[in-house]
């Protein structure tokens, strides 16, 4: 039987640099970015859908195909008049990616603004994926909307998974970014923070301290990812933990956490083994920021 695996979020416009020093466009976004290594990873039998508002220009037109071509269902994107998408460009540096944004009238942050389609996409949902960004570039009272949507489908018996994600610049205060986080970490079943924003942002000490934080608000398997050095998962009081292989040469840390998550999901979502599942998204993670940009086929 098909099941559905729906991604919340916003597809951009990414300008990313070649080798040769000139820049080429795609697309990509952090949500995006794990439902197009689900796509590729999970069983055929899974319904790999992306719930999104774009613009009814060219580019967001080029932008869906691009989406519908890599066998990700955009039945769920809403087609916005007057609006565009977001762009982006990646800048490197010995690996590490810095970025600039042209986001102010992408119609993705507009996505919450219809509750009844969003609840009719939630409604069809076996599991639900969204990110602190998702949440980061709605208005206040449509960021309420999508979290009490999805909080119904979790009620209903959907699976929900959050990436805190922490990017504050997209914030008005830090404040309004940690309560909003932990407000929706509440309502999620699996949470997959990454050690260095929450260490920053929410003053933890060490990567266990982020797992109890978040299974105090409720939550039921954290995995915190931690880089290159040990990630820790806390799921039924218990800790384990995963030191990933070095990579080297790091060529991109473009979408390292994102392939993370669909590496992690694939594989336990299959087969609830959380040791193996966390060896999976250190894989395809390691993989993925050996090569220069956000997507890559495997």
């Amino acid at each position: 039987m098909t099941q559905r695996f729906l991604s919340i979020g916003e597809c951009m416009v990414e300008m990313a640099p070649t080798a040769k020093g000139d820049y080429q466009l795609g697309y990509a976004g952090d949500t995006f970015n794990t439902a197009w290594y689900a796509r590729q990873l999970f069983n055929p039998d899974w319904d790999i859908a992306y719930f999104t508002a774009v613009g009814e220009d060219v580019i967001s037109g080029q932008m869906v195909s691009f989406i519908a071509d890599t066998g990700i269902n955009t039945g769920f994107i809403q087609h916005l008049k007057g609006c565009t998408v977001g762009l982006y460009l990646i800048q490197l540096e010995n690996g590490e990616r810095s970025f600039a944004y042209w986001r102010s009238d992408s119609a993705a942050r507009r996505l919450a603004n219809d509750p009844a389609r969003l609840d009719a996409a939630l409604s069809s949902a076996d599991v639900v994926y969204f990110s602190g960004i998702t949440l980061a570039i709605l208005a206040p009272g449509h960021r309420s909307v999508l979290v009490d949507a999805i909080a119904t489908a979790r009620q209903s018996g959907a699976t929900v998974v959050f990436d805190p994600n922490l990017r504050p610049r997209l914030w008005d205060s830090q404040d309004t970014m940690r309560q909003t986080i932990m407000t929706a970490a509440a309502h999620s079943d699996i949470v997959l923070p990454s050690f260095d924003d929450e260490a920053t942002f929410f003053g933890d000490q060490t990567p266990d301290d982020t797992a109890r934080r978040y299974a105090g608000a409720g939550v039921g398997t954290v995995v915190v990812k931690n880089a290159g050095d040990e990630a820790v998962c806390l799921a039924k009081g218990e800790i384990s933990r995963f030191s990933p292989a070095r990579v080297d040469p790091v060529v991109d840390t473009t979408a390292a956490g994102d392939s993370f998550n669909a590496g992690f999901l694939a594989s336990y979502l299959e087969t609830a083994d959380l040791n193996a599942a966390m060896a999976a998204g250190a894989t395809l993670a390691a993989r993925v920021i050996s090569e220069r940009g956000a997507l890559i086929r495997l």
